[in-house]
C-alpha cells in the first residue's frame, strides 16, 4: 500500500515561487516512488489573488476566516497521513495553533521546510496594517517541535539549529529539463543586462542605476527589467517585460547578462540565490552580490562574478559587454554548476529520504 504524504502549505500549488522551487518539482518524482500526494494550502485561490490587492477589506477577512475553519477541519483528517511536511507554517496568520496541535496533541512528527530569513517581518505596504497578525516569532516553535528541518541554505540552517538539532540543508533547485530548459543567445548583436524580481525588491536596483546610466555612454545594450510592475526610475537602454508564469522562461532567455544586487542585512543573508540560479540555468552570464549563499554559488571569474560595490559592478558588466567569449564561458560554467549542484535531478534523491527510513 502506498504511503501518503500531506503537504501543508501557505499558498494554492503552482503560484508562489517558494513553493514551486522548494518542493512541488518534487512531486512526480515522489509520486512514481509509490507517494500518494495531498496538497493543503492554507488559502484558497480567490483569497490568495485578493490578499495582495489594494482594498476589498472585506472579503480578505472572509476568506482568511475561510482559510482557518479549513485548517481546523483538516486536523481530523491527519489520521490518514504517514508522513505530514510543513513548508513556512500552516496559517498565515496568528500564533503556531496547528504545529502546536499536530506536534503536541495529536502526537505527530511533521517535516519543517523553510527558505527565507521568515522569523524577521517582511511585509508589503498593501497589508501593512496586518503585519502585527503574523506572529513572526512563532518559527522558533514550528522548528522546536518538527520532527526534522530543511533549510534553504547554510545560513538558514544555522539559525535552526539553535531550536532542533536535526537539520538538513536542501537549496532551492531548478528543474532543467522540464521548466528552465532553454538558453539564451549571446551572439545577439545588443547585449541585453537584466533582472527579474517583484517591485517590493526593485530597490535594490537603485546602486545600479547610476552605473548602467554610465555605461550608455560607452556601450550599445539594453536593460530589461521582468517584473509584477514597471520601475519608477527613467533610462535610455530600459526594457520592461510585465512578469507571467506562461513566458518566464521565455522571458528570462533574452537576457545575457543577469544581475543580483542585494544590500548587506540579515534578510539578505537569508536568501536562496534563486534569481541567480535562473540565470545560470539559461546560460546567462551571472553577476551576483557577495552576500549570504551567493558566495557558495558562484566561483568568481570561473563560473560568474561577484560584485561587491559599484567600481566592481561597472567593472564586470564591462567586461562582460565587451567580451561574447566572456558570456559564453561564463554562461556554459554556470550552466555546469545548475546542473552538478542546484538542480532537481541532483537533489531529487534527497527528497526521497525525507519520507523513507
Amino acid at each position: 500500500m502506498s504511503e501518503t504524504i500531506f503537504f501543508i502549505v501557505p499558498y494554492p500549488f503552482g503560484e508562489a515561487p517558494s513553493q514551486r522551487f522548494r518542493f512541488e518539482q518534487y512531486l512526480t518524482f515522489l509520486e512514481e516512488n509509490g507517494f500518494k500526494i495531498e496538497i493543503h494550502p492554507f488559502l484558497n485561490e480567490s483569497t490568495w489573488k485578493t490578499l495582495y490587492r489594494e482594498g476589498n477589506v472585506w472579503k480578505k477577512i472572509i476568506g482568511i476566516t475561510g482559510s482557518f475553519y479549513r485548517r481546523f477541519l483538516l486536523l481530523f483528517q491527519l489520521r490518514r497521513a504517514n508522513h505530514i511536511f510543513i513548508h513556512r507554517e500552516a496559517a498565515q496568520l496568528g500564533p503556531p495553533i496547528f504545529e502546536w496541535i499536530i506536534a503536541k496533541v495529536l502526537r505527530r512528527r511533521y517535516i519543517y521546510d523553510f527558505d527565507d530569513a521568515i522569523w524577521l517581518p517582511n511585509y508589503s505596504e498593501t497589508n501593512a496594517r496586518f503585519q502585527r497578525l503574523k506572529s513572526y516569532w512563532k518559527v522558533n516553535y514550528c522548528m522546536k517541535w518538527a520532527e526534522k528541518i530543511i533549510a534553504g541554505n547554510a545560513y538558514l540552517a544555522n539559525y535552526a539549529l539553535q531550536y532542533n538539532p536535526t537539520v538538513q540543508t536542501i537549496p532551492t533547485t531548478i528543474d532543467t529539463i522540464h521548466h528552465h530548459n532553454r538558453k539564451c543567445d549571446q551572439s545577439t548583436e545588443k547585449p541585453t543586462i537584466g533582472w527579474t524580481g517583484t517591485h517590493t525588491t526593485m530597490h535594490y536596483l537603485d546602486e545600479i542605476v547610476p552605473i548602467i546610466r554610465d555605461l550608455e555612454n560607452h556601450f550599445s545594450f539594453d536593460f530589461l527589467i521582468i517584473s509584477n510592475e514597471p520601475p519608477s526610475f527613467e533610462l535610455a537602454s530600459l526594457k520592461f517585460i510585465k512578469w507571467t508564469k506562461e513566458t518566464e522562461i521565455e522571458d528570462l532567455a533574452k537576457i545575457t547578462i543577469g544581475i543580483m544586487p542585494l544590500k548587506q542585512d540579515i534578510w539578505s543573508e537569508g536568501k536562496c540565490g534563486f534569481k541567480g540560479l535562473q540565470y545560470m540555468a539559461l546560460e546567462i552570464a551571472t553577476i551576483l552580490a557577495p552576500i549570504g549563499v551567493n558566495t557558495s554559488i558562484i566561483e568568481d571569474s570561473k563560473n560568474g562574478f561577484l560584485a561587491a560595490n559599484p567600481l566592481e559592478w561597472k567593472e564586470k558588466l564591462t567586461l562582460l559587454l565587451e567580451s561574447e567569449t566572456l558570456r559564453i564561458r561564463l554562461g556554459k560554467e554556470g550552466k555546469r554548476t545548475i546542473d552538478e549542484r542546484f538542480s532537481v535531478v541532483a537533489n531529487q534523491e534527497k527528497y526521497l529520504k525525507l519520507f523513507t527510513k
